[in-house]
């Protein structure tokens, strides 16, 4: 009993609320899309694996953090763990992966955006609206974070039952039968991404005052709500979406479109889709808040200045800005921003480097800290193995 009350506690269940948040962002816009190509039921065994994957490397990051006693980040990290190769390589990866996440995030609120508000805005003023506005919440730090999460959460769950509840009627359980072998592989740069919370990681850390054991619940919490949230969502939506057609998945993905204006092209102006576009508004907006906190944090970390309202006011432009310039030059680069940050970048940082820097700092270093995640030296073997297989296959996919 004592254990589920510490679950529901404030930090521990709005820490669950921004893992959730974290994950279910842009990436739940694109995946759809991609799983369809593939089928309903190899896409829930690539989805089981992914969620495994990363919640255990996400587990990693937590043990790591131990072995500090203030706020840091994945440079400090990496460089305490593997020296300056490791700060210079995470330096590098987590900036490509960052500013490709916000670029994604900042591409798409211009079409959902634009559907979704009252009144008429054009899609770049969109774009820079939802910038600038959410970034200045990012600027008050954390908490507001938090709370304007929390908040973000509750209407995105609103959203999302409404959604499936007048959605199921809609679903043709034969699409659901459809699969495509050559397509196995197209989904994983997404998943990676959609199960993408190790940013906020440190954050939490830090927020919950050190405490590895609440950090734990939480990860556990929001990455199994990501997870239950993904399957309805995929069900549902290559249920109503045939693959062909104008707006079927397969147009959806060779025109970088996210999922909701597919869905409102084949069911026209309905309740579905009114919850999907807010669904969908409400997951872009919740995931670029914990993105964009978690990078300016990485930055205060990578350039060894305090994370406060005054130095807020150069990190936050820095890390909103040139992501809100490229999203303006090159509009459609929605899929091409998510595939470059999952495939390559994010399997590096929070699917390699995890694995390598525990194995360094427990049997190398021997570096103390209050949790350890189970597993041992095979599950780091397994780990690294399973992040260098879709590393190739990505590396593959660019010939």
């Amino acid at each position: 009993m004592s254990n589920i009350k510490s679950f529901f506690s404030g930090k521990v269940f709005g820490g669950m609320l921004l893992i959730a948040g974290s994950c279910i962002g842009a990436g739940m816009l694109g995946l759809p899309i991609v799983m369809g190509l593939l089928g309903f039921f190899p896409s829930v065994i690539l989805l089981l694996a992914f969620w495994v994957f990363m919640t255990f490397t996400g587990l990693l990051l937590v043990e790591i953090n131990g072995w500090f006693k203030k706020q840091v980040n994945i440079v400090s990290m990496s460089e305490k763990a593997i020296g300056k190769f490791g700060k210079i390589l995470s330096w590098t990866l987590y900036l490509f992966l960052f500013y490709s996440l916000l670029v994604a995030y900042i591409a798409v609120s211009g079409t959902i955006g634009s559907s979704i508000l009252p009144f008429e805005f054009s899609n770049p003023l969109t774009k820079i609206v939802f910038a600038l506005v959410l970034g200045s919440v990012v600027f008050f730090g954390t908490g507001p974070v938090d709370f304007f999460n929390r908040f973000l959460m509750f209407g995105k769950i609103g959203f999302y039952l409404a959604m499936l509840f007048f959605g199921f009627s809609k679903i043709d359980f034969s699409y659901l039968l459809n699969t495509n072998a050559k397509y196995f592989l197209l989904p994983i740069p997404i998943l990676v991404i959609s199960f993408g919370f190790h940013n906020i990681i440190p954050s939490l850390v830090a927020y919950m005052k050190g405490d590895l054991k609440k950090v734990k619940m939480a990860i556990l919490g929001g990455s199994f709500l990501s997870l239950i949230v993904y399957l309805f969502w995929i069900l549902m939506i290559i249920g109503i979406v045939p693959i062909d057609g104008e707006n079927g998945l397969q147009a959806s993905y060779l025109k970088g479109k996210e999922i909701s204006s597919s869905l409102n092209n084949i069911l026209g102006t309905s309740f579905i889709t009114v919850f999907a576009r807010g669904f969908s508004f409400c997951a872009l907006i919740t995931a670029f808040l914990a993105q964009s906190l978690a990078l300016s944090h990485f930055l205060a970390d990578g350039l060894k200045v305090e994370v406060s309202s005054k130095n807020n006011s150069w990190l936050v432009p820095l890390a909103i800005i040139p992501a809100l310039v490229f999203a303006l030059v090159y509009p459609a680069i929605f899929f091409t921003a998510l595939n470059f940050a999952g495939g390559f970048c994010a399997i590096i940082l929070f699917g390699i480097l995890p694995a390598v820097m525990a194995w360094k700092g427990r049997y190398a270093k021997n570096y103390s800290t209050s949790y350890i995640v189970t597993g041992g030296k095979f599950s780091l073997i397994i780990a690294i193995i399973f992040s260098l297989i879709v590393l190739l296959n990505e590396t593959i996919s660019l010939f």
